[in-house]
């Protein structure tokens, strides 16, 4: 069996208003998700003011937190604390059979994949897109395998990695006008074009472990966000365009949707004064 890596996490989220709030109901997507590499052994969530949090799933299969602040207050912070054990993937062959293109057409379920085939909100297509394509000349030459693996590459090499560039609800017409982008930037340009070669493609929060000095957390430790496209013969398999790697036991998932508008760390909505000011705090830190 394949040696597990075991994380702590530690997620701080403050948020502060210009004046008091009240009546804020807030849905919180920050527990990571069991999966077949993946088990979760710890995870605990709470909050100051103290206030009731609620557990449900999502469509999607995630498990989210509903927070709900019915007091005034000036300030909110949101702690998450998880334990994880991840598993390295399995290796991938260096190329699938012949007969891939058409293996995956007949796998394709017009009902289960649905929602990771069609645009959605945040990875619409456009004519800047296609150009983009062009100009990279990205198709979907060889096998699927060969041709997502390239397309991860071709976006590293394309984009610059620019943190401030664009935001949350950034199209994808904002990467593309300045080639610059963070994560989910990147993400959601490979699931607009893995989608329009027919390829099943989803957006994975997580978190990414880098290692600093003896072992420790490294700066920029963060949520993080990247790519599964389902393959013939090999399921889901993830893929980081942002680092230009397959997704390892580095990666540590916290939930899937179609793009980062199913998957926002904390969502909602409140009464009160419309200036808020959020400040979040990540560690991920490999432990024995």
């Amino acid at each position: 069996m394949a040696t597990t890596t075991r994380y702590r996490i530690e997620h701080t989220s403050r948020y502060r208003y210009a004046a008091a709030a009240r009546d804020c109901v807030m849905a919180l997507c920050l527990q990571p998700r069991e999966t077949g590499r993946q088990r979760v052994l710890r995870f605990e969530i709470e909050t100051a003011p103290p206030s009731p949090v609620n557990s449900e799933v999502d469509c999607f299969g995630n498990e989210r937190h509903v927070l709900n602040v019915h007091r005034e207050h000036l300030s909110i912070d949101i702690f998450a604390r998880s334990e994880v054990e991840v598993a390295p993937p399995a290796s991938l062959p260096e190329r699938l059979g012949d007969d891939a293109w058409q293996a995956l057409r007949g796998s394709v379920d017009p009902f289960a994949d649905w929602d990771f085939m069609q645009p959605s909100a945040l990875t619409q297509p456009s004519a800047t897109l296609d150009k983009l394509v062009a100009e990279l000349k990205l198709r979907p030459d060889g096998d699927p395998l060969h041709a997502t693996q390239r397309l991860c590459d071709a976006l590293h090499d394309a984009f610059a990695y620019r943190p401030g560039s664009t935001s949350t609800e950034s199209s994808i017409e904002d990467i593309l006008a300045t080639r610059s982008g963070v994560c989910q930037d990147y993400a959601h340009v490979m699931i607009a074009i893995a989608r329009s070669w027919g390829i099943p493609a989803r957006y994975v929060s997580g978190y990414l472990h880098v290692a600093g000095e003896g072992g420790g957390p490294a700066p920029g430790n963060a949520t993080h966000a990247w790519v599964e496209c389902r393959l013939p013969g090999l399921g889901w398999v993830g893929f980081d365009p942002t680092n230009r790697e397959v997704a390892s036991a580095r990666h540590i998932r916290i939930a899937v949707g179609r793009d980062y508008r199913d998957v926002a760390p904390a969502k909602g909505v409140r009464r009160g004064t419309a200036n808020a000011e959020l400040v979040v705090d990540v560690s991920v830190r490999e432990v024995g």
